[in-house]
């Protein structure tokens, strides 16, 4: 293998002959550098040697970004590892491998906390509920998005409590930071700002647990702190709930509401014990009408079948079918005309959004004050303790857990033994309200029969 002391002009002139995949120079001053050119015209420097009696090469870099007086010296120093018994190969390897890692604590560093915020979402969200999902989409906002619901009077949604936090770095989020913000988002609304300082601790465990985020956060979860818990406050135990003597006034101001597919809801809503999201959540396909049962979307168990009592069965079957959903908006297309869900997001078709306003100005005329939506819920469980009804029963169609273990792993309860109960707590609810009905009746044809005092 003839060599050849490298100059300036040797160098840029040696060619690779178009017969030959390459060929090589090889430098009579420095062992084992040499000078690997191809057809295609691009020279580099390499390293060649024997280390454990196999030939080995490195390729050292291109002579435009390498002098020649470089090179002999990294062939020097390769030559010197080799002499010592270490392969510079590992070296080589050890040394990209750290820079990568520098690169990659570098860009780790940069990381915002919303650009981490998506990537935790697509990661988490084949274990979340859509409810579960849609909580950390909505607490998580920009806001500013012109809405004719749900806005207060603004015209354009707010942003969410967690909204401020993800412009600021990862390495920013400190407990001062956290403490700070949990400060200014408690004065204004302290029951979001609960939910997201939980959804907040649950995303930071989450980054701790990431090797590529890990570096870059505290030791402990800075969400973790007494300050911010202690600023955040406990939530207040809520006590709204209809009394026995209330329904009559409630009931007549109810069915009285302009809007059908409202009043048939929050009748739904009482005459169920369901949640008010889960009701409004109901499509067509949910009511199971030869066996009498009523799938509900649960937000814990997935799903829950519960009777289809009487009363509920034909205020539903009054309703226009105007869509998938049972408590559809007046403007969306009838069915027949619908598209498939997804084809045009823009116009496909929605539930009414909850009817806080038309259920407060029922409940003003009937005189009942601070009565929620919620409330209708709480209402349905407190008005069972005059049946004394089974705990597990009314448990079983709100979709509360059990509380027992005889009643987790022993009792279980069909839909007909659940009717039986369910449709005598609806008969009692009707009675006192004073509304009497046909439960002969076609559904559809709701038709009261009587009222007055019982």
């Amino acid at each position: 293998m003839a060599k050849v002391a490298f100059t300036a002009g040797r160098v840029a002139g040696f060619k690779c002959p178009p017969d030959k995949k390459q060929a090589f120079l090889w430098d009579a001053t420095a062992p084992g550098l040499g000078l690997r050119t191809t057809p295609a015209g691009k020279p580099s420097y390499v390293f060649q040697s024997v280390y454990q009696g196999k030939d080995i090469r490195l390729t050292i870099g291109s002579p435009t970004a390498w002098s020649i007086s470089d090179a002999q010296a990294k062939a020097r120093e390769l030559q010197r590892l080799i002499d010592e018994g270490k392969d510079p190969r590992d070296l080589k390897r050890e040394a990209l491998a750290a820079h990568a890692e520098k690169q990659a604590a570098a860009a780790a560093q940069a990381l915002t906390v919303g650009e981490v915020w998506k990537l935790y979402l697509e990661a988490r969200r084949p274990f979340w509920g859509d409810r579960h999902y849609a909580d950390h989409v909505k607490l998580s906002q920009a806001g500013g998005e012109t809405a004719k619901r749900g806005t207060r009077g603004r015209g354009v949604t707010i942003a969410g409590p967690l909204h401020p936090l993800l412009a600021l770095a990862l390495r920013d989020m400190t407990a001062p930071v956290i403490e700070a913000w949990a400060a200014r988002e408690a004065q204004t609304r302290p029951t979001p700002a609960r939910l997201a300082w939980r959804l907040l601790k649950a995303f930071l465990g989450w980054c701790a647990e990431q090797p590529e985020y890990a570096p870059v956060l505290p030791s402990t979860n800075p969400a973790k702190t007494k300050k911010a818990r202690e600023v955040l406050g406990k939530a207040g135990v809520k006590q709204d709930a209809l009394l026995r003597e209330q329904l009559p006034a409630w009931f007549a101001a109810v069915r009285s509401i302009g809007n059908p597919t409202v009043a048939a809801y929050l009748q739904t809503l009482l005459l169920t014990g369901a949640r008010p999201g889960e009701v409004l959540e109901m499509r067509w396909e949910d009511l199971n009408t030869q066996w009498k049962g009523l799938t509900i979307r649960d937000k814990v168990e997935g799903e829950r079948v519960i009777p289809l009592t009487p009363y509920v069965s034909q205020l539903l079957a009054a309703l226009p079918r105007r869509s998938e959903w049972v408590f559809a908006r007046a403007s969306t297309t009838p069915i027949k005309d619908t598209k498939p869900i997804g084809t045009s997001p823009e116009k496909a078709p929605k539930p009414i959004s909850k009817p806080h306003k038309p259920h407060e100005k029922a409940c003003k005329v009937a005189g009942i004050d601070g009565l929620t939506l919620h409330g209708l819920r709480r209402s349905f469980k407190s008005l069972t303790e005059w049946l004394e009804c089974p705990a597990g029963v009314v448990a079983q169609i709100q979709g509360h857990k059990p509380s027992a273990t005889a009643e987790k792993h022993y009792t279980v309860r069909p839909l007909d033994l659940l009717r039986l109960h369910h449709e005598r707590i609806e008969a009692w609810i009707l009675e006192q309200a004073w509304v009497q009905f046909d439960a002969q009746a076609e559904p559809g044809k709701l038709r009261v029969v009587a009222g007055g005092a019982a």
